[in-house]
Order: structure tokens, then sequence, then C-alpha cells
């Protein structure tokens, strides 16, 4: 049991290292967001991806361990942790619930970053598009309202040389 302790506890280390990389990935971005520098944002959203499937695996194999030593303790494969810390020996209920903890507050940081940087990211969008539309005031609108629509142009479309005159 000690093995599959210990594991588990290598897993949770390794998924809060990953999220604490994302939160670094989603600061950078924030900065790049800030200094309107394009290019990286662009970079960012690749690397914000690889990260999150680093993160899933990370979470994937936590979950393993997790499961392997709830088994070992008598209990369903799907026990959460505060049932089974508790019952795993007292030397490491400790260490396992500061490691949750920090894991679960780090997780709520991460998507508080990336819904700010989301926000940005469609507030510069919706500015673009309004700069668009009195440009060319009969343009379709490709950016989505709050129910995922498209609204459509009451307008009829203009030709570009007669949208100035």
């Amino acid at each position: 049991m000690i093995q599959s302790i210990q594991l588990l506890i290598d897993s949770l280390r390794d998924e809060l290292q990953n999220y604490g990389e994302m939160l670094a990935l989603l600061d950078r971005q924030q900065e790049c967001l800030v200094a309107r520098a394009t290019d990286e944002i662009f970079q960012s959203i690749s690397l914000l991806k690889a990260q999150g499937s680093a993160i899933l695996k990370a979470r994937e194999r936590r979950e393993e361990c997790r499961s392997a030593v709830a088994q070992e303790c008598g209990q369903a494969g799907d026990a959460c942790f505060s049932g089974l810390i508790p019952l795993l020996p007292a030397d490491y209920q400790p260490l396992l619930k500061a490691l949750v903890e920090e894991n679960n507050e780090l997780l709520a940081r991460v998507r508080r970053r990336a819904r700010q940087n989301h926000l940005m990211l469609r507030r510069s969008v919706e500015l673009m598009q309004d700069l668009l539309n009195s440009l060319l005031p009969a343009r379709q609108s490709s950016v989505y309202d709050g129910n995922g629509h498209r609204p459509a142009c009451a307008a009829a479309p203009r030709r570009f040389y007669e949208a100035f005159g």
C-alpha cells in the first residue's frame, strides 16, 4: 500500500506542477494581451493547448493512482479524497490533504485567469467588429451573440466603394 500511496503523492505533485505551468502561461498571455503583442498571443494559444493536454494526462494518472489506493483500502474505485484520506496511514494524511487542497486552489486560479483572458480576447474581437461595422455598415457580423447566433444584418449589402461617399 505504501508504494501506491507514494505513486498517488507523485501524481498529485505532477498535477500541481502542470497547473502552475498553465497559470504561468496564462499570465504571460495576459501580458501579451495588454501589450497587444499579436504574434505572441497566437503563439501562446498553441502553448496553452499543449499544456492543457499535459494537464489531462496528469489528471488521468492521478485518477488511476487514487483508484488503486482506494481499492487497496477496500473502497470503491471512485472513492473521493475526503473519504479516502482518513483511511490512510496517519503519516501520509497531512501531505495528501495539503496536496489535494493546493491542487484545488491552483485549479480555481487557472480557471479565473483563463476566464479573464477569454473576456479580454472577446472584447478585442468586439471592438474590431465595431470598427469593421463602422467602415462597412452593411457587412454581416461574424461575432456570435450570447446565445450562439450571428446577428442578421438589416441593411442591404453595399459594394465597398459605395460605403464611402
